[in-house]
């Protein structure tokens, strides 16, 4: 079973997917970079947990 996400991640997530769909693929390395480059982050941890999820939502749309 998969953790839930809080809902500051899911609208941040598709915000994201919404404005740089492109930009983010199956790979959790290249869109942990591309969450940096997008988005202010605070964390690390946060960083990371929105670059999983992003990378299940790319793997889940095509």
């Amino acid at each position: 079973m998969g953790r839930i996400k809080t809902q500051q991640i899911k609208s941040k997530g598709e915000d994201l997917f919404a404005l740089h769909g492109n930009a983010y693929t199956k790979d959790f390395a290249q869109n942990k970079i591309m969450v940096e480059k997008h988005a202010t982050v605070r964390s690390k941890k946060l960083r990371n947990v929105l670059a999983g999820y992003l990378t299940r939502k790319a793997k889940s749309s095509e």
